[in-house]
């Protein structure tokens, strides 16, 4: 029986049947891609308590935050003052550039995506083209890199510090 017979007799053409495969497969893909909820992938304990200070772009400051907390890094007598440390489970790399000036990073270098490894001497480096990241700001003080590690969000609050 050809094709052409098959579709007068009602049966879908192979044509019709390959498109409907490629399109459940291009949705399981996409389903599966969709998310992007940062406490689905979180292994360490919430904090379900307010915050009393908040910050944004990286940055904790003591302004006023309503918001719920996220998932709990440190203490903040955890992170050296002048240098950092990095959780590699939740791809942030938190630092204290200053006494009392907490900031965080991704923990995932520009240039190759590798992982950032050491933070020494005020820059956090990358071991695998040795390219070195300001721990203040995040920005690019040795290459090949040429891009500065994207700021993520964090609270401070009294003495701990949470992944907003």
């Amino acid at each position: 029986m050809t094709s052409e017979s098959l579709q007068r007799t009602g049966a879908p053409a192979r044509r019709t049947i390959v498109a409907a495969a490629g399109a459940a497969g291009l949705a399981v893909a996409l389903t599966a891609c969709g998310s992007d909820d940062k406490s689905s992938d979180s292994s360490s304990s919430s904090s379900n308590t307010p915050a009393d200070a908040g910050a944004s772009g990286g940055d904790a400051s003591s302004s006023p935050s309503s918001g719920s907390g996220g998932t709990a890094l440190a203490k903040t007598s955890d992170i050296p003052e002048g240098g950092g440390k990095i959780f590699k489970d939740q791809g942030v790399v938190v630092t204290q550039p200053t006494a009392g000036t907490y900031k965080a990073f991704s923990s995932k270098c520009t240039h190759a995506g590798c992982a950032v490894s050491s933070i020494a001497n005020g820059v956090i480096v990358c071991p695998c083209h040795n390219s070195e990241f300001s721990v203040a700001d995040g920005s690019v003080k040795k290459g090949p890199a040429t891009q500065a590690l994207p700021a993520e969000e964090i609270i401070v609050s009294e003495d701990s510090i949470t992944l907003a």
